[in-house]
């Protein structure tokens, strides 16, 4: 099985409290971030553990995925998510840190392609598209709506 490593890391010209509310309100992503999620459901929660269930948009698609994310208190969150219908699960990082103009975000991907003809097809494709996409839907809408 092949990981893709996805990494990106932006500044955020808003203070971190405020970028960490908005980052970790996964109910509100369809409403703050329409491009890539279209319903996020908690349906467990046991102290800053979270089971989510969410209907999200890649590659012109809609698909379900099922994400295990724990909220790192002012620092961002980590996920193990799993996405049955293309084949795939992944880990993510979203780690915030303060820095002199803002809020630094570093971002990190690991994506495992279960599919042997979809990791043949995607792997190029995703390694240059999907950090581009994500970047114009989340981080760019994230500025948007914190650097006002």
């Amino acid at each position: 099985m092949k990981t893709i490593i996805l990494k990106g890391q932006w500044i955020i010209k808003a203070p971190l409290p405020k970028v960490f509310t908005i980052i970790t309100d996964f109910e509100k992503f369809p409403e703050y971030f329409p491009k890539v999620a279209e319903s996020v459901v908690i349906t467990g929660r046991e102290g800053n553990h979270l089971e989510i269930t969410a209907t999200v948009k890649s590659f012109g698609r809609v698909f379900p995925v099922s994400m295990k994310t724990e909220i790192l208190p002012g620092r961002g969150f980590i996920s193990d998510n799993q996405s049955p219908v293309f084949g795939t699960s992944g880990h993510e990082e979203l780690l915030l840190s303060e820095v002199l103009k803002g809020t630094m975000i570093d971002y990190t991907y690991q994506v495992s392609i279960h599919k042997p003809w979809l990791r043949l097809v995607a792997t190029p494709f995703i390694k240059w598209f999907a950090m581009w996409s994500w970047k114009r839907a989340v981080i760019d809408k994230l500025r948007r709506i914190v650097e006002r």
